[in-house]
This record gives C-alpha cells, structure tokens and sequence, in this order.
C-alpha cells in the first residue's frame, strides 16, 4: 500500500522550500505539535553546504508548525499518490516563535505598518523559464501560449482549485519565458502563495518533461526572470491610499512610503535581490530596476507607480498600486517583502518628504540633476549590497541578529564559491537549481 504523505515546510534564505513529511491520515492529530526542525538548516546555500560560521553549529532544537491556510495538493505521478504540501512557521521547542523565523519576519514587518494605521496589499507577478519545450515561439503570442500546453491550462486550474487566485497566465519575451500572477491580498498570504505557486510550477513542469528555473539569468545575455511585488496602502477602515481621490496624484502618505524604500535601496535590494548573479539584471535596457527612483509607469525603475484603469467603470484610487522591481527569484519572499515593508514604515515614522516621481527615460536627466533627486545606480555586485545593509543602522534592526549573520554568511559563501566561475557558469549554477 502506498501512503499519501504531507510534506510540512519553510522557505529558506535562498528561497528554497524545504521540510519534512508525515503520513496524511496523521496531519490532523500533529498540525499543533508540528514537526522537528534543525536550526543549522537555517544556514544552507543554494547549493547545498552549510556557510560557514553560522550561529548555529550543529546545537539547538526547533520546530515546524504547519499553518493549514497555507496548504496546496501537489498531483500524483504515474501510480503515485498526490503529496500535500503545507508552509509552516518556525517555533521554539515550547511554541515561543522563533527569532530567525522566515515567515515571522514578514508578520512583525505587518505589524509595524499596522501600527501606523497603515494597511497593505500585496501581489507577487513571477517569471520564469520553461526547458524541454517542442519548439520556439514570437514573445507574447499566441504560439508560445499554445506551445506550453496542457502544462499552462493545468497550472491555472490547480492554482485556482487550491484557492490562489490566478489572475493572468502569459508567454513573456524571452524564448521559453512564462509569467504567472495571483490576485492581491494581504502581505503573508501573498508572500505564502508565492512560495507555493513555485513549488506548484517546478512539480507541474516535470510531470510533463518540462523544467521551470526561476533563476534571475540562465546565462548573462539571456532575457532575465524577475518578481515584482505590487503594493497598494490602505487604511485599517479599508479606504484607499495610494493616490489621491480627487487629484489622482500620488498620495502623501505613499510617498513617503516609497521614499523610505528608496532611501534604504541598497539594503533592500541585499533581500530582494541577493544572489552572486542579481546585480547582473541591475543596468539600464534590461528592462528591469537600473537605479533608486520612482518612475511613471517606467520598467528601469525601482518602484513604479503603476497605471490606474478606469475602463469599465473602474476606481482608479481603489486599482492603483506601486510595483518594487528589483527582486527575483533567488529571494525567500518572506523576507524580500519583509525588507521592503520595513523601509517603507521607515519612510512614514521619519515623515520623510515624498520621493519624486520620475517621468520619461532616466538616461535624458544629466547627472547633477539625478544628484539633486538623490537618484543613485542600484548595487552592481552582492558585496555593495549586503555591505551597504551592514552600514545601515535602520536596515539592521530589521531582523533578529542570528537571521542577519546567516544570511549574510549564505551570501557570502556562495559569492566565494563562485567566484573562479566566469558570469555564464555562474548563471547556470544557480538555474540548475532556483
């Protein structure tokens, strides 16, 4: 007899989903004990050593506690059973949350804003590649929709029955490239779909002879895959407050939300952004973030104020929402919106003057007037990130110590790991993996 299993997981610091199983027909009479958990796994690389020092060695005892709200059905192969996939929080062995706790990260991050009288909600837009496809198609068209079949119709039907909430499913630019996004909802649920949509789309992938890589580059000239993480700001009575009601400008309070972002780019981006090869997508004609400002509807912006629909009878101030571009795929989403939030709240404790919004191309503004706009090039290597979070008096207080020097050790590990590899062998390293 086969035994369906469930598999009770964490996202990791290098986004990979990771966990332990326990018989299905047991999941109920354990979800409140969970299961164990190692602290030292906190510290594994993408590649799969454990960076070294770490806070933890090989002490201490945690646990997993699964979080039913968080759960998909990962289809059966062949024969074999389907297996259930739930997201958990890490606690201590007496149920006390655990300081480095991913997931936690993020409610604490909730929290602060909550406590400005500040609502937000989010939606995670990820790309990523499809290997093993019959053929080539044109960017966009209805070819390479139809050449992802049944894969990109199941994808969206096992979404929707698992209740994420797809909303577009589309062929993107890059040859292979797909983009799926899910509709907006509160940052932890947001954040919990975006980790299980991934596992959804690598399992749904190689049931059909396919491979999905959300890895930022596949190699260095390739059309890169990022994650966009939409954010409209409401207050707690559910009013809207992105932009103004009458005017339809950029409201004062999101503003200064976003000036806190962006005054804190660098740091951010050392969460967003972390990988030995992100900085590689950070330039301009990438179509993705190339420097510290707000832009209108502009793609090489950091934020963009995005367009606000009044088609069909549609509230503008009700549709309207900023999109952070500098993430991808080799960030635990937990802690990539965990950041962005912080510096966000930053912004609105410090009642930081609203950051400028940017019309038309960057490239057409000479350089002391980026200066006088304090527009700055995004790091172009990990190091200048992670180091730049280090000098960050705020950005540090973000997170709990032991979570800081684990992540910065990761990073730094696989930056010297890596570091004898040319930018294509990087590439590939970590497709092979994210």
């Amino acid at each position: 007899m086969t035994e369906r299993l469930t598999f009770i997981a964490t996202c990791d610091l290098v986004a990979i989903t990771r966990g332990r199983s326990i018989p299905s027909a047991e999941f109920e009479q354990r979800a409140s004990t969970g299961v164990g958990w190692v602290p030292a796994d906190l510290a594994l690389t993408t590649f799969g050593s454990i960076a070294d020092p770490n806070p933890f060695g090989s002490l201490g005892d945690t646990r997993l506690i699964p979080d039913t709200r968080a759960r998909i059905v990962l289809p059966g192969r062949g024969d074999g059973p389907p297996t259930d996939l739930v997201l958990a929080s890490i606690v201590e062995p007496d149920g006390r949350p655990w300081a480095c706790c991913p997931r936690t990260a993020l409610v604490d991050a909730v929290g602060r804003l909550d406590a400005l009288g500040v609502r937000v909600v989010a939606a995670f837009e990820q790309e990523f590649g499809l290997s093993g496809l019959a053929g080539t198609a044109a960017p966009f068209s209805i070819e390479a929709h139809r050449l992802a079949e049944p894969f990109g119709s199941e994808l969206v039907g096992r979404l929707a029955e698992a209740g994420l909430e797809p909303e577009t499913w589309l062929p993107e630019y890059g040859a292979g490239q797909y983009e799926i996004t899910l509709r907006p909802t509160d940052p932890l649920t947001a954040a919990d779909r975006a980790i299980l949509l991934r596992a959804l789309v690598r399992d749904l992938a190689a049931g059909h002879g396919l491979r999905a890589t959300f890895a930022p580059l596949v190699r260095p000239d390739a059309v890169g895959n990022g994650v966009h993480v939409h954010l409209s700001l409401w207050s707690p009575e559910g009013r809207p407050l992105t932009i103004h009601p009458v005017t339809g400008e950029l409201s004062e309070t999101a503003g200064r939300f976003a000036a806190g972002i962006l005054d804190h780019a660098e740091a951010v981006v050392a969460w967003t952004a972390p990988s030995a090869i992100s900085a590689l997508r950070f330039g301009p004609h990438h179509w993705s973030s190339s420097a510290t400002f707000l832009g209108r509807q502009n793609r090489e912006a950091m934020i963009r104020l995005c367009p606000t629909p009044t088609v069909g009878g549609a509230d503008p101030a009700a549709g309207a929402n900023l999109e952070y571009r500098a993430a991808d795929g080799t960030a635990n989403p937990w802690l990539a919106l965990a950041a962005i939030l912080h510096a966000g709240a930053d912004g609105l404790e410090r009642t930081l003057p609203a950051a400028p919004l940017i019309d038309g191309d960057l490239e057409e503004i000479d350089p002391a007037e980026r200066a006088r706009l304090g527009i700055r090039e995004l790091p172009r290597d990990v190091e200048t990130a992670l180091a730049a979070f280090e000098a960050d008096d705020s950005a540090t207080r973000w997170f709990a110590a032991d979570l800081r020097t684990t992540h910065l050790a990761i990073r730094r590990t696989e930056a010297a790991l890596l570091a004898d590899f040319d930018p294509e062998e990087r590439c590939i390293r970590y497709a092979d993996v994210i």
